[in-house]
């Protein structure tokens, strides 16, 4: 199969196994549009891969991924009000994020997140969209939206809601604090939290284990998984997040959040 050429992704395509790349080391792989709209395609396009089983995603450098560019957010000019975007334009930019995190929970093949450094706000919803979360225990988890002046939006509200209940949910975002790995892996953010040095060899672990079950059996079993928590999402009101995002982005405290570094 022909491997695409992607600008802000890498990939190791070793079958039955994807290693994904988040490839902007210099900028802690904030995400673009482009970013985003990468992701979409390929977690997509996944569906046709009959030769992958197992995908992990993972960041260059020292960080997984410090969450939406806060540089360039992504979309924003097309999203403004005053540009030549039309409204159905300015909401379908608005979604980038959820798409991207959308695509990744759809994917054909079972998906792990490798995570070091930084796992914030968008790069946090990318992680909980995976099967699976292996993290180093100093990694930093943090969702800082609330202060920053936006709602989580990219459907990471439901999605976090499911994996770890309303109750820590209700902490994790409204509070925004930095927590680790090791208390990642204590509130079910993370399925396993290891030592940073270690951390390659417990994704090599996972993703062995993985790619000797049965093929078709770990199909089947993911197909319902998908199929109870779509039932479970029945009151998911993330198509409306694009809408909170264009709303949120117009206040003053997002407009000072949004226009610095990242």
């Amino acid at each position: 199969m022909t491997t695409p050429h992607y600008e802000r992704l890498r990939l190791e395509r070793e079958p039955p196994v994807l290693r994904v790349w988040l490839d902007r080391p210099e900028r802690r792989n904030a995400l673009d549009g482009l970013a985003l709209a990468e992701i979409e395609a390929l977690f997509g396009d996944l569906a046709h891969d009959y030769a992958i089983r197992v995908v992990v995603l993972g960041g260059r450098g020292p960080s997984f991924c410090a969450g939406a560019d806060r540089k360039a957010p992504p979309g924003s000019e097309r999203m403004r009000a005053g540009s030549d975007a039309t409204p159905r334009e300015r909401r379908h930019t608005a979604q980038l994020g959820l798409r991207a995190a959308r695509a990744i929970e759809a994917a054909e093949p079972v998906t792990l997140a490798r995570v070091q450094g930084h796992a914030v706000g968008g790069g946090f919803v990318l992680a909980l969209a995976c099967d699976f979360r292996i993290v180093a225990s100093d990694a930093t988890f943090r969702v800082p939206e609330v202060a920053l002046g936006v709602p989580l939006t990219w459907g990471g509200v439901p999605r976090l809601i499911q994996e770890v209940g309303a109750a820590r949910a209700r902490e994790i975002l409204l509070r925004g604090e930095p927590f680790d790995g090791r208390r990642a892996e204590v509130l079910g953010v993370a399925h396993r939290a290891v030592p940073p040095e270690t951390l390659d060899r417990e994704i090599s672990a996972w993703t062995e284990a993985l790619v000797a079950l049965p093929e078709a059996a770990v199909h089947m079993t993911k197909s319902q998984l998908r199929a109870y928590s779509a039932r479970a999402a029945l009151g998911d009101l993330a198509e409306t997040d694009g809408d909170l995002l264009l709303a949120a982005s117009r206040t003053g405290r997002a407009r000072a959040s949004f226009g610095g570094d990242s």
